[in-house]
């Protein structure tokens, strides 16, 4: 299994920050155009422990269906999602938030294994892993700038 992490500092309360990533709307917000997102599930809704999310993402310009769960669900200091079907063989996503003052922490931690077996390394370590690394780079930039 691989894993991704990053760390981001935001300027807003513990409270603000899970609550806007509660409303799944938002994700959109946080996915570079590249991948043309779309959320399949019927909106507006809030996210929770047991919430079933279908997506349709464009990769490498193939639309693909992607299906996750909320499997975890702490608020406001964390809540995990799992691909029950799309590009990876395995994806769970930690969203990790820690209370800094009047800042937050946010901690993303992805564990994932790609399709492609017995070609994984390869296909991580030539796409896989820099589009992750491109996507959260993204994410992070659009979050400092919502925020701050």
């Amino acid at each position: 299994m691989y894993s991704f992490k990053t760390i981001t500092i935001i300027e807003s309360k513990i409270d603000n920050v899970f609550e806007f990533f509660c409303n799944a709307e938002n994700l959109q917000k946080l996915t570079p155009p590249s991948l043309d997102f779309k959320i399949i599930t019927k909106i507006p809704f809030k996210l929770k422990k047991g919430s079933i999310i279908d997506y349709r993402i464009k990769l490498y310009g193939v639309a693909l269906k992607w299906k996750t769960e909320i499997t975890n669900w702490d608020p406001p200091y964390r809540f995990e999602d799992s691909q029950l079907k799309g590009p990876y063989k395995i994806w769970k996503h930690s969203h990790i938030f820690n209370p800094i003052g009047n800042k937050t922490e946010m901690i993303d931690i992805v564990k994932y294994i790609p399709k492609g077996w017995p070609f994984t390394f390869l296909i991580n370590n030539l796409f896989v892993k820099k589009e992750i690394e491109k996507i959260f780079y993204y994410r992070t930039q659009k979050i400092i700038e919502i925020f701050n």
